[in-house]
């Protein structure tokens, strides 16, 4: 026996505000494949670590300082 369809007007649709979201599309890094979960990430295509690959960051001012070699100062 088949069950009737529910009368129309008996359970109204919900608020869209209380609707369950539609399930998230799986965004996967494009060098390595990998799910990528963050905002960020998913914005570039690319995860932190590919990422880090790709665009390492600029030397330190540290590093690129060399010592120069000075006379005394005269008086001391």
């Amino acid at each position: 026996m088949e069950s009737s369809p529910p009368l129309p007007g008996l359970f109204p649709e919900p608020p869209p505000e209380l609707r369950p979201a539609a399930p998230r599309r799986p965004v996967r890094c494009a060098l390595c494949g990998r799910p990528l979960t963050g905002t960020q990430s998913r914005r570039t295509g690319l995860g932190p670590a590919c990422d880090a690959k790709l665009h390492p960051a600029g030397p330190d001012i540290r590093t690129r300082r060399h010592k120069v070699e000075q006379d005394p100062l005269p008086g001391t």
